[in-house]
């Protein structure tokens, strides 16, 4: 009995301390706080309520301030007190709950009565296909049709909001035909109509058309060549890797690595070592995608609707496939692990979730030959070696390459690769001279099947800290004047810098074009030895921006995409660019109706948005499988260090 009850006090002990004993506040949930969290939940006064679902679990976030005394002071052994968040379905209500794991209370349950719904589960978006494809009337479609149940792949899609006053929770199915082929996108079985009731899960709506022709299976298929990469690396840097539970420790660099299934990869508290201040200099505190958006090019039945918030509506941390070693990631990469909860509570393991490695990229760091210094030639240079945090969200049927690389001369590139398959459908033509539509709405890119024109667009919420929480935002255009005559210059004309610190809300609201300008946050009370005020600088990618009317329905749900770059006053609530409620959200929430309230930005604490774009006009080598997309954006050191960093 002694025995028992030691054995009981040591994992209770254990339990705790596992609870408690954690390296950084940020740290995502574990599989024992989930666990608890779930306990908690079910033993308060939600426990009579009937097929409770869980559409959302994380960490409720402390407040910054209390996360940076916390990081900051070394005394500190008490940690924070950690919450839950958790958003829940039961009988058609959406309880917005905060759980105290250290109380182990439900301390706040709140019902959200706005529009929009929680992301989808993967379990209710399974029974919607396993029940569609039981249902009557589609198994008669496909007789009509002559095909076989059996090859049959469906899947659930967010339909959307086009001006219903109220909604259900539902999704549109579409399927496919496989039959010889693993890319089920390439044989799509046009001019069926289905929606699908989430809260009655059943079919609530249902047409047949028309009968397309279905495109073949040959030349659809995909393999990877017989390529095996070489999981060997040079291992000439000085920069040791440390990876402690979730904090990474690379060269100069030190910030926290998070995962959560709405944003999937998410980068804290980043800061860089300063050789001549001996200190961490704080960089970022938060950094994230926040939203994306891919409206499809064609109003028609079978597509009108297909206006995605990949982010919102399904997740990146829900879509997170495991990293495949040699493929994904190279011979050197690290891994960390996990976890995202199912619709009834309980931790799911994403094994690899996250990658961390050198690149070893063959550019060059910097580099000069010198021949003015007499009787010699001075050539001298660094390799640039630089680390890379990546995940990869497979939403359907596109692949996105999450990449945070840092770089030690202080830059951080944030990259996106696209690749996939595309989304096509069926139609009679063969060969485009045969087209005789005005509009097809895509590119004819094999007999019988047309890709269709889309846009990508993917919004990051960037909480950068440039040497502390008051910033401002500066932006710095380049003006032609012509040459004072008083100058005695043959010259006659010149660029100079104008800045405009940027004050509120409504100003820093910027589509890129044209004119030519440095876009910088800075901390206005700090300045370099010499004078200037201490900051970073974002380099844009191409600019891209939505092309939608402004009163078409997609576009009032994301019309923040009308600009690239938001700034914005920090509020730890506002992380979501098109609005926590993304599933049939109406546009009343998120980042254009917050910046409404015009708050002060200079000298604030404030959160830079960024958004980079891709207009896709599919084209033949995209199919049958697509080669990589990439693009990129970089936060780069301005009048930070008072020298390169990569200097001695």
């Amino acid at each position: 009995m002694k025995i028992s009850i030691t054995l009981l006090l040591f994992f209770v002990t254990l339990k705790c301390s596992l609870i408690q004993t954690l390296q950084h506040p940020l740290d995502p949930l574990n599989p024992l706080e989930i666990n608890e969290m779930r306990k908690i939940i079910q033993k308060s006064h939600l426990k009579t309520l009937s097929n409770l679902t869980y559409h959302f679990v994380d960490l409720d976030e402390p407040n910054k301030n209390d996360v940076l005394s916390y990081l900051l002071s070394p005394k500190n052994t008490k940690p924070l007190t950690r919450r839950a968040k958790a958003i829940v379905i039961s009988q058609g209500k959406i309880h917005e709950l905060i759980v105290d794991l250290s109380k182990q209370l439900v301390i706040s349950d709140h019902i959200y009565n706005g529009h929009g719904y929680p992301s989808l589960t993967f379990e209710e978006l399974l029974q919607a296909v396993l029940l569609t494809q039981k249902y009557p009337p589609f198994l008669n479609s496909l007789t009509k049709r002559n095909l076989n149940i059996s090859q049959v792949s469906c899947l659930p899609l967010t339909k959307g909001w086009y001006g219903e006053s109220t909604s259900k929770r539902g999704v549109k199915i579409t399927c496919f035909y496989r039959n010889g082929t693993s890319n089920i996108y390439a044989r799509p079985i046009n001019g069926i109509t289905i929606l699908f009731d989430l809260e009655s899960m059943k079919v609530s709506k249902y047409i047949d058309r028309f009968k397309a022709p279905l495109p073949k299976s040959e030349g659809t298929d995909f393999h990877s060549r017989s390529i095996k990469p070489s999981p060997i690396f040079p291992n000439t840097t000085n920069n040791k890797l440390i990876i402690k539970n979730n904090i990474i420790k690379w060269g100069n660099w030190k910030f926290h690595v998070g995962f959560n299934s709405r944003a999937g990869l998410i980068i804290s508290t980043a800061s860089i070592f300063d050789k001549k201040e001996k200190k961490y200099r704080r960089v970022l505190y938060r950094g994230h995608a926040s939203e994306t958006f891919v409206p499809y090019m064609d109003p028609t039945e079978d597509w009108y609707y297909r206006t995605f918030m990949d982010v919102g509506e399904f997740g990146f941390g829900k879509s997170a496939d495991s990293l495949q070693p040699l493929v994904d990631c190279p011979g050197n990469a690290k891994y960390i692990d996990g976890y995202l909860i199912d619709a009834f509570g309980m931790p799911n393991l994403v094994p690899r979730a996250i990658c961390i490695f050198e690149r070893f990229s063959a550019d060059v760091a910097w580099r000069h030959t010198e021949i003015g210094v007499p009787g010699k030639v001075i050539r001298n240079g660094e390799p640039e070696i630089t680390l890379v945090v990546r995940m990869i969200a497979t939403v359907g049927n596109y692949d996105y390459i999450l990449d945070w690389e840092f770089r030690q001369t202080g830059s951080i590139t944030v990259g996106v690769g696209l690749t996939g398959v595309l989304e096509m459908k069926a139609t009679s033509y063969t060969t485009t001279d045969k087209i005789i539509e005005d509009n097809v709405y895509g590119t004819l890119v094999s007999p019988n099947t047309i890709a269709v024109n889309h846009d990508h667009f993917l919004t990051y919420y960037l909480d950068l800290d440039i040497d502390g929480d008051r910033n401002s935002f500066i932006k710095s255009t380049l003006q032609t004047e012509k040459v004072n005559g008083c100058d005695h210059s043959p010259r006659k004309s010149y660029w100079k810098v104008k800045n405009q610190v940027l004050k509120r809300e409504a100003d820093a609201r910027i589509r890129l074009g044209s004119k030519p300008a440095e876009l910088m946050f800075v901390n206005p009370n700090k300045k370099t030895d010499v004078g200037n005020l201490v900051g970073y600088r974002l380099i844009t990618g191409q600019p891209a921006y939505s092309l939608l009317l402004d009163d078409d329905y997609p576009e009032k749900r994301t019309s923040y995409l009308k600009y690239e770059i938001w700034a914005t006053s920090y509020d730890k609530y506002e992380r979501w660019a098109g609005g926590f409620y993304a599933d049939q959200s109406h546009g009343d929430d998120g980042l254009a109706v917050w910046t409404q309230r015009n708050r002060r930005i200079e000298n604030e604490d404030i959160v830079l948005w960024y958004t980079m774009g891709f207009h896709h006009v599919p084209c033949q080598e995209d199919f049958p499988i697509m080669a990589t997309l990439r693009s990129s954006f970089e936060l780069r050191p301005t009048n930070f260090f008072d020298r390169n960093p990569l200097t001695p």
